[in-house]
């Protein structure tokens, strides 16, 4: 997966100018930490927001209420929400986010692996959705994989 290398995405960002910011719930700050281990990193990484708690999302990001008592956390308008609202919150040039079920119990009726992550930019905003296996180590390196894949997939468009 080299495109969504981070040490390629921080050089890819930098080239151009842009800036990314995270908003994370199961990966707890491994994407923002996948990205600041890239030495040069601060001159695209303007901050993140670990928002574990459900009520947390709403709060800090924006996420609608209603969808969060609809849906719960564990959904793909959130983690657009969360991508946007983090994108906004930190003036950034891309947001991501993370949210998702890692376990080792369900969560909201939502299996383990249930995962989505998100990506918001200046022109549109990506969601995928990921049924991942494993434990709860797999399940949260699998996503931070996956969001970084995402974000390279939107900065090749």
């Amino acid at each position: 997966m080299a495109s969504g290398d981070a040490a390629d995405l921080v050089e890819r960002l930098t080239a151009a100018g842009e800036t990314v910011a995270v908003a994370e719930s199961l990966t707890g700050g491994l994407v923002a930490a996948a990205l600041t281990d890239v030495p040069g990193a601060s001159a695209v990484v303007r901050g993140g927001v670990v928002t574990y708690a459900t009520d947390l999302k709403s709060r800090m990001l924006g996420v609608d209420e209603v969808l969060l008592a609809r849906t719960g956390p564990v959904d793909a308008g959130v983690a657009e929400q969360m991508a946007a609202g983090v994108r906004t919150l930190m003036d950034a040039t891309y947001g991501l986010a993370t949210t998702g079920v890692a376990g080792p119990d369900q969560v909201d009726g939502q299996a383990v692996g249930t995962v989505f992550v998100a990506v918001a930019g200046p022109d549109s905003t990506r969601v995928m959705a990921l049924k991942l296996p494993g434990d709860r180590g797999q399940v949260r390196s699998h996503s931070v994989l996956a969001v970084l894949e995402l974000l390279a997939q939107e900065l090749g468009r």
